[in-house]
């Protein structure tokens, strides 16, 4: 899923650009915001999967210290 998005928002950025070279400002700015949303979904999956590999490691050596500790 997270390269979907960044494939996305790099089609959004070839085409905002096409839309800056025809001078079509308006559809450029509109296709430009899309693209950055995409880019911010794909850059908050890649954090999230981040945090949630880091808990899973935390929890797999806390339980380890518990086991220790009795």
């Amino acid at each position: 899923m997270k390269l979907f998005w960044l494939i996305v928002a790099g089609g959004c950025v070839a085409i905002a650009a096409v839309l800056l070279l025809r001078s079509d400002f308006d559809r450029a700015f509109v296709i430009a915001a899309f693209g950055m949303v995409a880019w911010f979904l794909n850059y908050r999956l890649q954090v999230k999967a981040a945090l949630a590999a880091k808990d899973s490691d935390q929890q797999q050596r806390g339980g380890a210290r518990q086991n220790r500790e009795r």
